[in-house]
């Protein structure tokens, strides 16, 4: 893959993966981008997972032709991306390594770099020359760990943006964008929205023509779309006009009434209505669901004392990311003492502008004709 004349993909297609970090399914596999950029001086930006060394290794050696790199710059510090820093500096000894302080803490910690090689700390806003391309610093910290920093190639207009615009997916496989980029984005970064949209502002200022993530397809074409959606999801702000039905169910009943709510809203001309069990979803793509539509509906009995654990460990993760700017509806069940809809709210006490409907729905046991009458209530409000 060519990024421009001076500047080559030498990145890896993972499909031996099944959860990324330890628990995103990801069944097209992943991608690690590497980034070589060919001038007087040469960088690489970034490795990739352990796994893939001796291929990477390879592609690099194919681009360089019998040239040296001179720099390695590490941009962020996980694994998937720094974990053959040490094959590339034993192939090449006197290469330097350009990377930020905090950057060099950490991978003292991860690995064991010899003494001699030389290191380049560079400061924010600081510049490094290769020739006709020049290489700018700017700092991102906590987007979405604290030594990141993306690289910003001012000649070819090329951003190297580290972890922000990537996805899920390897980049042999076709995907639509949007989807696996907002599971990515909600469930690795979403719990840093402000430090995500400061580097957003900082990006601004920028002439950008490409965008190079360590995950997913390089972006040359139409960037205001994916800029314009990276801008909702680090404000949490809704991206479809729509309503999300999350339930669990045991026995059908709290489903009887999702599905009964997911027909009222479409007979009332909502378009966009989408009907979730969370017992058999992928949990990664529900919440990424969450963050995507305005308007949510948790429908789940009282499991417990509590609520049943699938919601349960929904809010949480929904918490847990910062979950706000949305409106809720609430059905509950519960056959002797229900207490799912206090216990949802309690969950969401220390979440920002979230609003509550009016209306309510309590199922006793089984959906009955009370029951359907207060569904109707709430589509009406959903609908508005």
């Amino acid at each position: 893959m060519e990024v421009t004349n001076d500047i080559q993909y030498i990145g890896v297609n993972d499909h031996e993966i099944d959860l990324f970090e330890g628990q995103y399914r990801v069944p097209d596999g992943m991608a690690y981008n590497s980034y070589v950029i060919l001038d007087d001086k040469i960088a690489v930006m970034d490795t990739v997972d352990a796994h893939f060394g001796a291929q990477w290794l390879g592609n690099l050696e194919e681009k360089l032709r019998g040239r040296k790199p001179d720099y390695l710059v590490v941009q962020h510090m996980e694994p998937d991306h720094s974990a053959n820093i040490g094959r590339l500096v034993s192939a090449y000894p006197e290469i330097t390594l350009v990377a930020d302080q905090k950057c060099f803490g950490m991978m003292d910690q991860f690995y064991r770099i010899p003494e001699s090689t030389k290191r380049l700390v560079v400061k924010n806003g600081e510049k490094l020359s290769l020739g006709k391309h020049e290489l700018n610093f700017v700092f991102a910290p906590m987007v979405h760990w604290p030594e990141v920093m993306v690289t910003y190639e001012s000649t070819d207009k090329v951003l190297f943006s580290a972890d922000a615009f990537g996805k899920f997916g390897a980049n042999d496989v076709k995907q639509d964008w949007a989807d696996e980029a907002r599971r990515y984005y909600i469930g690795i970064v979403g719990k840093f929205g402000p430090q995500s949209q400061k580097l957003l502002q900082a990006a601004a200022g920028l002439d950008i023509q490409i965008i190079c993530p360590l995950h997913g397809p390089v972006l040359k074409e139409n960037l205001g779309y994916y800029l314009d959606l990276y801008n909702k999801w680090t404000t949490y702000t809704p991206e479809t006009e729509g309503v999300l039905i999350a339930y669990t169910t045991i026995y059908g009943h709290t489903k009887a009434a999702a599905e009964i709510l997911a027909q009222d809203l479409k007979e009332r001309g909502v378009k966009n209505v989408k009907v979730t069990d969370l017992a058999r979803t992928d949990l990664s793509e529900a919440v990424a669901d969450a963050f995507r539509y305005d308007r949510i509906v948790l429908a789940t009995t009282t499991y417990n004392a509590g609520i049943f654990p699938a919601m349960r460990d929904f809010i949480l993760h929904l918490t847990d990311r910062n979950f706000q700017n949305r409106k809720i509806g609430i059905i509950e069940n519960g056959t002797w003492a229900p207490t799912a809809e206090k216990v949802i709210r309690g969950f969401f006490e220390k979440s920002k502008n979230l609003t509550y409907l009016e209306n309510r729905v309590q199922i006793r046991s089984a959906v009955n004709e009370e029951t359907k009458e207060q569904i109707a209530r709430m589509a009406d409000e959903l609908a508005v």
